[in-house]
């Protein structure tokens, strides 16, 4: 089942990063980032790291599944050290939506990952109900899930819906109204859904994601993807702005 690796791609400004310096992250030092957190050696320190790993992955042109699988490795030892902490939960769950999309429907479905990622989502949920991160990922897997499996489908395996995916994303946009990487994933999100049924939608978000102030490096990235589907989806073609979706989404 295709499935999601969604919403959280600038990633929490976490507590985590209170011991590692925040700025090599906002500034895109992410290597650097990263070298640090594992350094810190403890559930936050890992936490970073994953978050940092995440984003540079996310900037790669080409999907690279041992990176994919490191970060993987970062989450789990954050996890491991604080199972309460909500990076490590969020970022294990978006990596393995990465991963499903590399190694294709049938191999992520075998491997259990929608369902992992499910549960990892949810014990994120439980730490920070109102996290605006959280609820966008939730959204993000909801609708990946029904876009893979049909609505009925993925109601009776996963408890999945469109229907939820789109209240979550709204709770998210409450709690974050200004954040252009959440925009721009809801706009990718719906895009591959249905974007017949929710042009409007998408079109909204990808201009707010367009015209937003970015405060992140990662941000930046994403403002210049938002616009270029926005200037993409406006001229009509459709083929290749559903190129870039693809493209953006992380599938190889």
């Amino acid at each position: 089942m295709k499935w999601f690796a969604c919403a959280v791609f600038s990633l929490l400004a976490c507590s985590a990063a209170a011991t590692t310096p925040p700025e090599l992250y906002t500034q895109g030092k992410y290597d650097a980032a990263k070298s640090a957190g594992i350094a810190q050696n403890d559930a936050a320190g890992f936490a970073v790291a994953a978050r940092a790993a995440l984003a540079a992955e996310m900037m790669r042109e080409k999907p690279c599944l041992q990176c994919i699988r490191d970060i993987e490795d970062l989450a789990r030892r954050a996890i491991a050290a604080d199972s309460k902490l909500v990076d490590g939960q969020l970022y294990l769950a978006v990596a393995l939506g990465y991963e499903s999309r590399i190694i294709g429907p049938v191999a992520a479905t075998s491997k259990g990952y929608a369902t992992e990622a499910s549960h990892h989502l949810d014990a994120a949920l439980a730490s920070a109900p109102d996290n605006g991160w959280v609820l966008a990922a939730l959204g993000g897997w909801n609708i990946e899930i029904v876009r893979g499996g049909g609505a009925t489908l993925a109601r009776w395996m996963y408890g999945a819906s469109a229907e939820d995916g789109l209240a979550d994303f709204a709770k998210a946009f409450q709690a974050m109204p200004d954040n252009i990487v959440l925009r721009y994933q809801y706009a990718l999100s719906l895009s591959a859904f249905d974007l017949t049924t929710y042009r409007r939608d998408v079109d909204d978000a990808l201009n707010r994601a367009s015209t937003g102030k970015p405060q992140t490096a990662y941000e930046v990235f994403a403002q210049g993807r938002a616009r270029q589907l926005r200037d993409t989806l406006k001229k009509g073609d459709l083929t290749a702005y559903q190129a870039l979706v693809h493209h953006d989404q992380g599938y190889p």
